[in-house]
């Protein structure tokens, strides 16, 4: 379907003002991850999804089990049904009687996960220690998180029981760092601004002034299925559109996304949210936080999970973001929560794991996101245009994993790299530090940690799966050994679904000083890995056959989000450039955007950005090249002195 788009022009967004709320400024592969590194074996090989679940009809119970799942969804369209019809303030009347909305607590050392205030404008910055290179491009370094309102996350107790929002929850903020050159070649101007995403739903709950949404992830299963109900009845949406997790860009226009909705338009130069990406009408479900550029055609591969069928559906999208130029439902038989999607010259790479979201598992007064250890996992060769029939599966050995770092094809093999874990950080509670890694004083001489007692299952290592087309065989490798956990990876975007040679993370690190060994943290990063993946370690005392990693490990009490690899002006190979973070010092509590050469990985930062108030932890970010859209300073500035 094509789509006719004006010439983007930011006051042509039609914006709903509203009356900002003053927000409160107090103050996240099965249990043997880390076995031998390499494992051959002939997986269960099919062309169709699995079948695996046709034998429960044998088993008496779990036909029962299954019955009520299936009427659970029933039952909530009958009750729909029957109230479809009463009065708005009736059923806001039964809320606020029978639910009590809560703040959920943060522990001094998550001092920096509480959110923060819009700034109200873009503000000049003039504390730089260090200074920007002359060859950095003009640009805007951009990131997402949950920013929640009305001063924290929240939960709700009532008759029913209790349900909470999860850590990853939270309505999106954007903070953007603004890269302008000024008179000669080497003076800079940088600015910096923050503003929420003006999704529908958080525009109902500025409008009313208080939390409106009841939590329906995680909690008493009675309570989630009631809050599933009511808030569908009263705002037509199961949860709210969070939109929190990743900014991507695609045909010279930028979005903020969460998997959960679709991606909204973000006009670049003041953060104003424009309207609803649905490609012309054509996706009316959830969207990919990680959709993927083709390489060679520019395409933008996609995908929606939901909760109900049709579980996972993938997308092709133009070149120049006019028109869904394929839509496929792959029939899978589970909702799985699969965040992320790779992509090669030819293929599309599907991850199935068994983290998966269960309506029906509720009746059992079980969890709606649950990671099913003894359930199977596997990875999909689908052709780039292909149905469901033409997915070639692989099943492995169950893990899970958030991230791919990229997939690229190799002879008869089609490579895939990601992040593994043997268990989920999501929903999930806080976790114990032992449950992530060791004290920082526990080092060898060589100065890398030492992994003592560590609990695996959380612990998130690189992995190389090759998936042979023609053996139809697959055959794996943990690529990184135990010191360092990495999570939110990267690459030079360029290198995307091609063979590369580098990748780079963020490495799991939650120690402060106000936290004490027994206490339970949120997930934090202090530091970055860069991934040498053509270079193998020379040591004799390991069995594995490891990459070379070299460490950026950020000063004490400082943590990073929203790491971005940022290639060089007229850069000449892969590895030139920048990695460019959010990074806040929990002791002084002040906040930077550091910017590393990766050409000198572990020496100290080229520059350092002091920002005008402190940005919480988030999620991913990117960088905006200037080219795409002009000028992108455009609002008036304030000016922060030194």
């Amino acid at each position: 379907m094509e789509v006719n788009r004006p010439p983007h022009d930011c006051r042509r967004i039609r914006l709903c003002h509203y009356q900002k709320s003053r927000m409160l400024k107090a103050t996240t592969s099965p249990p043997n991850a880390l076995r031998p590194s390499r494992a051959y074996y002939r997986p269960a090989f099919s062309l169709s999804a699995t079948t695996s679940s046709s034998s429960l009809t044998s088993n008496p119970k779990k036909s029962l089990i299954q019955e009520l799942r299936r009427q659970l969804s029933s039952t909530i369209d009958d009750a729909s049904q029957v109230l479809k019809n009463a009065p708005q303030k009736l059923l806001d009347a039964i809320v606020d009687s029978t639910f009590k909305f809560t703040h959920q607590a943060l522990l001094p050392s998550e001092s920096n996960f509480a959110p923060v205030d819009e700034i109200g404008g873009s503000i000049e910055i003039l504390q730089i220690e260090g200074e920007i290179p002359k060859d950095f491009p003009e640009g805007v370094y951009i990131r997402n998180g949950s920013n929640p309102l009305f001063g924290a996350l929240h939960s709700t107790v009532s008759v029913f029981g209790e349900s909470s929002e999860i850590w990853v929850e939270g309505e999106g903020m954007l903070h953007a760092l603004y890269f302008t050159k000024t008179g000669s070649a080497s003076s800079w101007s940088v600015s910096y601004d923050n503003r929420y995403v003006q999704s529908e739903t958080l525009k109902i709950e500025q409008d009313r002034q208080k939390p409106c949404f009841l939590p329906a992830i995680e909690g008493d299963s009675a309570a989630i299925i009631v809050a599933y109900i009511l808030n569908y009845l009263r705002f037509g949406k199961v949860n709210k559109n969070i939109t929190n997790t990743n900014v991507f860009e695609h045909a010279g226009r930028v979005y903020a996304v969460a998997e959960s909705h679709q991606p909204q338009e973000i006009c670049i130069q003041n953060l104003e949210t424009g309207n609803t990406w649905d490609i012309g009408g054509e996706w009316d479900r959830p969207f990919t936080a990680h959709p993927k550029v083709a390489p060679g055609s520019g395409e933008l591969v996609i995908f929606g999970s939901d909760a109900k069928k049709p579980f996972l559906v993938v997308g092709v999208v133009s070149d120049d973001g006019t028109k869904l130029k394929h839509k496929v439902d792959l029939k899978l038989n589970r909702s799985t929560l699969c965040h992320d999607i790779g992509v090669t010259l030819k293929y599309n790479i599907i991850i199935d794991i068994p983290l998966t979201i269960d309506i029906g598992r509720l009746t059992t007064g079980g969890q709606l996101i649950e990671f099913e250890k003894e359930g199977y996992a596997r990875i999909g060769i689908m052709p780039r245009y292909g149905d469901a029939e033409s997915v070639m599966w692989f099943d492995v050995e169950p893990f899970c994993m958030f991230h791919l770092i990229n997939c690229f094809e190799e002879g008869d093999e089609v490579v895939v790299q990601g992040l593994r874990s043997a268990d989920s950080v999501i929903p999930g509670p806080r976790l114990n530090k032992q449950e992530i890694l060791p004290e920082r004083s526990e080092l060898k001489k060589d100065g890398k940690a030492m992994k003592q007692g560590i609990n695996e299952k959380l612990f998130s290592r690189l992995f190389e799966w090759r998936l042979n087309l023609k053996t139809k065989t697959v055959s794996g490798e943990y690529l990184t050994g135990t010191e360092c956990s990495l999570e939110f990876p990267m690459i030079n975007n360029h290198y995307t679904g091609v063979r590369h040679s580098y990748g780079y993370a963020q490495i799991v690190d939650s120690l402060t000083r106000s936290a004490s060994s027994s206490e339970k943290v949120l997930p934090k990063y202090g530091g970055f890995a860069k991934l040498c993946l053509e270079e193998r370690e020379n040591t004799e005392t390991s069995a594995e056959d490891l990459i070379k990693m070299e460490i950026h490990r950020l000063s004490e009490d400082e943590f990073c989000s929203g790491a971005s690899f940022v290639p060089r002006v007229g850069g000449s190979h892969e590895d030139d450039g920048w990695i460019i973070s959010f990074v806040h010092n929990e002791r002084t509590n002040t906040s930077q955007v550091h910017i590393i050469d990766t050409q000198k990985f572990e020496g100290a930062p080229v520059a350092k950005i002091t920002l005008p108030q402190r940005v919480p932890y988030g999620f991913h970010g990117t960088f905006v090249h200037n080219n795409i859209h002009g000028h992108v300073n455009t609002r008036s500035e304030k000016k922060l002195d030194n």
